[in-house]
């Protein structure tokens, strides 16, 4: 699939002129795959029919929709899409051929949810249909190698650091420059050209120091809160410094932050990719990990891993086993900023903050603003810095093209989304950008290059408690620094 698409031969193929009712009986028996593929979803957890009835079909969800927004097509929205899975519900098409490519094309960022008056929960029919897909839908060879290659390195902690040695030393090799000026960069396939662009910067020292296991409040003060932190997959090896900041700004607001040292991956990836079997083993692995632990919470600075572990709950609830504690583990949840902005609430701030004299963008991730419904809380903790000023994007409910996995699999789609909200940040011209996923600030990395400053908002509230610059994240930016003592304006 491309981003440059046909609407009317989508439309040909997958709406709902062409796509006629069941004619035939039951399928003939064979095996479990291709009856899925000719009859629609197979018997295990399919999207339930009164989530599917909830949508009356009012468009309000299409201003909101990147795909939609990029192509005008119909099934490329979520009103589409769930047309789509009311159909194959019915067993009136199968999930080969169309409806793959349409469901794969969504992005799940969940804006729909958001802008929707009726209360569509599209994100549980989406994490419904998508492991109906993997399950059911042979992929091409390319494709099922590429997906495999992902989910072979990215939740592996110690493969991370093996892969950010190869990545240095390539780097320092300048064998991107050498593609670049050879023209090769431009002949390499999509998906590799977007890993090859998308690939982190990183200091080996970050990528394989060890976060401190305990870290107390300032004093001999009792703690307001005993937390756990996540520290991540992705966001311990190539935002080591975001963890340390997270520990550090916890500490300071009176937290005790334990960071359990057995964790791994907490399942995001592959519960938003389709991968239920691999998303449920490492969300009882997380829960093992983190669920006796005496804590008030438990602290997520990722908005994706935040989203998928407030949902270990219906992951597993099939799981008699699992089901409790999930339930009992997903109430502890809490994004930094969450917790954050309960703290100043409360008593207000613990810790002083130096002024920061910055003109600082906020970029909504989508799993923090959509799927969590965390949209005010970061930005009222990022005003509690003096002299701030803090903005928003335009199409700030827009994606901006990374969507866990997306920016690798959907790659022509995602440049189209990144290179719009690289201009949509440039529009506010801010001196930094903060955001709470490792993966935008790579995707919009990717777009802005070295123009500004691209940080978590934990990094900026540290810098001003710590009364340091602005930082610039790994490894130090090329261009100017922006001083917390002075502004371009």
């Amino acid at each position: 699939m491309t981003a440059e698409r046909n609407p009317g031969a989508d439309a040909q193929k997958a709406g709902p002129k062409t796509i006629g009712p069941k004619t035939g009986g039951p399928p003939a028996a064979g095996a479990a795959a291709n009856a899925a593929r000719s009859a629609g979803f197979d018997a295990t957890r399919p999207p339930e029919r009164d989530l599917i009835d909830d949508c009356v079909h009012c468009g309000f969800c299409l201003p909101t929709c990147p795909t939609y927004q990029l192509w005008g097509e119909e099934m490329d929205s979520p009103r589409g899409r769930i047309y789509l899975m009311d159909l194959a519900e019915r067993g009136e098409i199968g999930l080969d051929g169309p409806f793959t490519e349409h469901i794969d094309a969504c992005l799940g960022c969940m804006a729909c949810v958001t802008s929707c008056p009726s209360g569509v929960r599209y994100n549980r029919l989406l994490e419904a249909t998508r492991p109906q897909i993997e399950r059911n839908v042979r992929r091409t060879w390319p494709d099922r190698l590429f997906r495999d290659a992902i989910f072979a390195l990215f939740p592996y902690r110690r493969r991370l650091r093996a892969a950010a040695v190869l990545g240095v030393a390539y780097r320092k090799m300048r064998v991107p420059r050498l593609l670049a000026r050879t023209g090769i960069a431009r002949r390499l396939p999509a998906r590799m050209r977007a890993a090859e662009e998308l690939l982190p910067p990183v200091r080996l020292r970050d990528a394989f120091a060890a976060l401190p296991r305990r870290t107390g409040p300032p004093g001999t003060a009792a703690p307001r809160r005993r937390v756990a932190m996540l520290s991540g997959c992705v966001q311990d090896v190539f935002f080591h410094q975001a963890n340390l900041a997270t520990i550090r700004v916890l500490a300071a607001e009176g937290c005790e932050v334990l960071v359990p040292r057995a964790q791994g991956c907490c399942g995001a990836l592959g519960l938003h990719a389709g991968r239920e079997p691999h998303a449920a083993a490492r969300a009882k692995r997380t829960i093992e990990t983190f669920g006796d632990l005496p804590v008030d919470h438990i602290v997520v600075n990722v908005a994706g891993c935040g989203s998928s572990m407030k949902e270990y709950a219906d992951l597993l609830a099939d799981d008699p086993e699992w089901a409790e504690r999930a339930r009992r583990f997903s109430a502890k949840v809490r994004d930094v900023t969450e917790l954050l902005a309960e703290l100043l609430d409360e008593d207000g701030p613990a810790a002083p903050r130096h002024p920061i004299r910055a003109r600082v963008a906020y970029h909504d991730a989508c799993h923090l603003r959509h799927a969590q419904g965390i949209r005010e809380q970061p930005r009222a903790v990022l005003r509690s810095i003096p002299e701030l000023e803090l903005v928003d994007l335009p199409e700030a409910e827009i994606c901006c093209g990374s969507a866990g996995i997306y920016n690798l699999v959907q790659p022509e789609a995602a440049a189209e989304l990144g290179r719009r909200k690289a201009d949509n940040i440039r529009a506010v011209r801010p001196d930094a950008l903060v955001t709470a996923n490792p993966g935008c600030l790579l995707q919009v990395g990717r777009y802005l290059g070295d123009e500004l400053p691209l940080i978590h908002p934990v990094e900026l509230l540290d810098a001003a408690i710590r009364g340091v610059d602005i930082p610039h994240g790994p490894p130090p930016a090329q261009g100017a620094a922006v001083s917390r003592k002075s502004s371009s304006r």
